[in-house]
């Protein structure tokens, strides 16, 4: 596929549904591996858009909705799947960024107004999971997921103090670092410490590792979860997966094959969109986007539909694979 063909329209000539110049398959879905393949009658979908800057996305299975934080108008938005209609979920936000579920399918938000992470029970009663370290305000939580034993990990790279336009400008108190919330203490520890920019992160299937996005470095980090000194779970030997220079990645899901799926943007326009890597490393595919592209969850009925955040839209596409 010529690059040019994902770039030649600008994202705000496009109405929503299927992209302008849809045919099957999908030419804005590039193939460069024999080993991924695509559902060959589903097409790029612009489900939702009008947002300053989307971030979060996150499937609901109870309610079948997905749930975007669109963070400079200090809201979360809601995509009903049965019907797209689109509605105010949350406002305002607290400038909220990376959402999550945890195993009783609460929702667990970073916020960069207040510096946390909340958890929203099923009466909507919110609460504070931490806002802290050592004394010290966070610098800006920005993504969240939970592991099968419930405890938290976020990052807090300090995205929302840098200026007024994702939150309150400050100065951080706080190195740049990956965090573990335990399930059952609530204990907060440091399990990693060593990135610029920590962004985005996802475990493996069988969570013996974890993928975090350094965006200071422009990198994809692979981590292997060990025994820190304290008995709690820590992230040690990262290397480098993946590298985006000029452009970076910002938000990564994995699928059940250990496919690991990362958002692009901040570079050539022509690269704006998802890519997709098989766990060896190799490029799999590469899908292209009219938008700087932010975050990425799966969801749908069957977990096969990709969601992305992309500047002011978010999109979707049905993909050969199953989220984890």
């Amino acid at each position: 596929m010529a690059a040019v063909a994902a770039g030649s329209a600008r994202a705000d000539d496009f109405a929503l549904g299927l992209l302008p110049g849809t045919h099957y398959p999908d030419p804005r879905i590039e193939v460069l591996d024999k080993r991924f393949t695509t559902i060959g009658n589903a097409g790029i979908e612009r489900i939702m858009t009008g947002l300053r800057w989307a971030e979060g996305p996150c499937w609901s299975d109870d309610g079948y909705y997905l749930v975007v934080s669109d963070i400079p108008n200090n809201r979360m938005m809601r995509w009903l799947e049965e019907d797209g209609h689109v509605s105010v979920f949350r406002t305002p936000s607290n400038f909220s960024n990376g959402n999550t579920r945890d195993r009783e399918g609460r929702l667990v938000t970073c916020e960069h107004l207040t510096r946390r992470v909340t958890r929203t029970g099923h009466d909507g009663t919110v609460t504070v999971l931490a806002d802290r370290f050592d004394g010290k305000p966070f610098n800006a939580p920005n993504d969240v997921v939970v592991a099968k034993d419930g405890a938290m990990w976020f990052t807090d790279p300090g995205y929302g103090i840098l200026n007024n336009y994702e939150g309150d400008q400050a100065a951080p108190e706080l190195p740049t670092r990956v965090y573990r919330i335990d399930a059952v203490t609530g204990a907060l520890t440091v399990a990693a410490d060593d990135m610029k920019m920590p962004n985005g992160l996802a475990f493996t299937p069988d969570e013996m590792r974890m993928y975090v996005v350094d965006s200071g470095a422009q990198t994809l980090r692979l981590y292997d979860v060990v025994t820190g000194a304290g008995g709690a779970p820590k992230l040690a030997r990262g290397k480098v997966f993946a590298n985006f220079a000029p452009g970076t990645t910002d938000g990564a899901r994995l699928d059940t094959q250990g496919r690991v799926w990362c958002s692009m943007g901040w570079g050539a326009a022509e690269e704006d969109g998802v890519r997709c890597y098989h766990p060896d490393g190799t490029l799999l595919v590469k899908i292209h986007l009219p938008e700087t592209t932010a975050n990425l969850c799966f969801g749908g009925r069957r977990r096969n539909r990709l969601f992305i955040a992309a500047s002011t839209s978010v999109y979707a596409v049905y993909v050969d694979a199953v989220g984890v």
